[in-house]
């Protein structure tokens, strides 16, 4: 058993993040990573990221949305932390 616990990242991306391919970009790191969850566009132009996993890959991935080398340009990414919850299946773009 891993000594890293499986946490939830909800993460709300600002910036100029949608119609880029940002979504599929996101899902690609992510299963890259080993999580689950999703990406969906918000209608105030923000993505809405739920990942779940062990938490090191949830931070690569957070780091990864922060970085300079995403589909279009994120401003900001704000962060809530939380258990995780209900196993999500996959990890899916919405």
């Amino acid at each position: 058993m891993s000594d890293d616990p499986d946490v939830r990242l909800n993460a709300w991306v600002h910036g100029h993040v949608q119609g880029v391919g940002f979504r599929w970009w996101t899902r690609s790191r992510a299963l890259e990573l080993g999580l689950t969850g999703f990406a969906s566009n918000r209608p105030d132009g923000r993505v809405y990221v739920v990942a779940q996993g062990p938490r090191a890959a949830c931070e690569r991935l957070l780091e990864l949305l922060r970085g300079g080398d995403t589909p279009g340009s994120v401003d900001t990414v704000v962060v809530d932390w939380a258990d995780a919850g209900e196993q999500i299946p996959g990890f899916t773009e919405r």
